[in-house]
Parts: C-alpha cells; sequence; structure tokens
C-alpha cells in the first residue's frame, strides 16, 4: 500500500485509495483535460473536488502540490521508479499520461511530436484567448467601458477556430485518424466557448463546419461525458 503521509494535501484531502492516482482538481476546461484523459486510458485513480470558489487552491495545503495555486494536479504514487510523482499543469500531465499508458499519443516520433505541438497550441493560444473572451463577454469584464479589450479577444478567438477549422477539414481528429492529447485538450475549451462563456454569436461559431462536427464527435465519447464532470461537487 502506498504512503502518501509526506504530502501535506493529503491532511486536507484525504486519499481513502493511496494505491491510486489523486487527482485534484475542478470540471473546469484545464480540469476536465486530465479527468478525461484517466478516464479514456483506465487508470485508476481518486479525484478530490477542489472548490476554487471558495479559494481552496490557495491554501498552505494545495500550494504545497502547486506553488501557482492552479487547478489540476496529480499525485502518482506508483511514478518513475516507481515513486510517488507530483504534477501540476494540464498539459504535463496530459503527456506524462499518455507515456505512462503507451495511449493516445502517436508512437512514431515525428506524429508524436506534431501532437505534442497541437498540445501547446492549446495551452499557449486556446486556453488564454478563450478565457480572456469568456471574462471580457460573460463576467466582470462587461463593467469595463473600454470595448477594445473584448474586441481584440474576439477577433483572436475567432482567428484561432479559424486554424482549427482548417486543421479539420480532411480529419476528424486533430492528427487525422487518431484520436489523442490534441483533442483531449481542446474539447473542454471549445465546448466552454460555446456554453458556459455564451459566446458561440460573438465568434461566429455556426459559421463553422468542421469545429462543431469534431466537437459533437468528442463529447459523444463515454469517456468524455464522464470526465466532463469529475470531480462532482460535495453534496
Amino acid at each position: 500500500m502506498a504512503n502518501l503521509s509526506a504530502f501535506p494535501i493529503v491532511s486536507r484531502w484525504p486519499a481513502q485509495h493511496p494505491d491510486r492516482i489523486q487527482l485534484y482538481s475542478t470540471p473546469t476546461p484545464n480540469g476536465v483535460k486530465v479527468s478525461i484523459m484517466l478516464e479514456e486510458t483506465g487508470l485508476p485513480y481518486e479525484p478530490h473536488y477542489i472548490d476554487i470558489g471558495k479559494n481552496e487552491t490557495w491554501t498552505p495545503e494545495f500550494l504545497s502540490l502547486n506553488p501557482n495555486g492552479k487547478i489540476p494536479a496529480i499525485i502518482d504514487p506508483d511514478g518513475p521508479g516507481g515513486k510517488p510523482l507530483v504534477l501540476f499543469e494540464s498539459g504535463a500531465i496530459l503527456l506524462y499520461l499518455a507515456e505512462k499508458t503507451g495511449q493516445l499519443l502517436p508512437a512514431d516520433p515525428a506524429r508524436r511530436y506534431e501532437t505534442i505541438q497541437w498540445v501547446f497550441f492549446q495551452m499557449a493560444s486556446i486556453g488564454p484567448m478563450f478565457g480572456q473572451l469568456g471574462f471580457f463577454h460573460k463576467f466582470a469584464g462587461r463593467e469595463i467601458e473600454d470595448k477594445r479589450p473584448l474586441e481584440r479577444y474576439r477577433n483572436e478567438s475567432k482567428r484561432l477556430l479559424g486554424v482549427l477549422e482548417a486543421r479539420l477539414d480532411d480529419r476528424d481528429w486533430i492528427m487525422g485518424d487518431d484520436y489523442t492529447i490534441a483533442d483531449i485538450s481542446m474539447l473542454g475549451w471549445v465546448r466552454n466557448l460555446i456554453g458556459f462563456y455564451g459566446a458561440g454569436e460573438l465568434v461566429e461559431f455556426d459559421r463553422l463546419k468542421k469545429v462543431p462536427a469534431w466537437l459533437e464527435r468528442g463529447l459523444a465519447r463515454p469517456a468524455v461525458q464522464r470526465g466532463l464532470t469529475i470531480p462532482a461537487r460535495p453534496a
């Protein structure tokens, strides 16, 4: 049985199954990347709901795991060399879990790096731009009289959707016939943009054809459907 007592976070979120991967997250676009990946790969894991509305990521226990105070983060009790491994940053976790399982990342070196570049594209562009658009469209940004920030993030988000539209022109998935971590990294963000953020009309999402079809295919996957609701908010 793995012993996770050396990790302060387990004092606040106890591990009932310390031999499983411990997931500390919230079902946000970044959080669901990891829960979807875990569901897709079938790795045993134990989810812990981190209430970002109550600033639980800024508690000493969570900061001991991720000093940047952001979800998601994991502890793998069976990391490299059989030793526990802590990881934060959703993109890094996707890569780690893909390599750990040999799933959802092509073995061919050229295709492997091509997949990774699209994960980085999501991390560097889609996440930050869609998130800023959501802020200025739905949340406190509405109160800002200067509309240039909203216009900037709307235009950039539309451009990024255009990049995806072109990439998917003759492909079912980002990497063609192969569903990979590149798709997992983006599904939650595109879903959030038109759903939770309510920005579909703003970015003219209905004018696209390939991206909506890709999103529908992705959301139809049972593992994705499960992962989108994990971790569940405690009753």
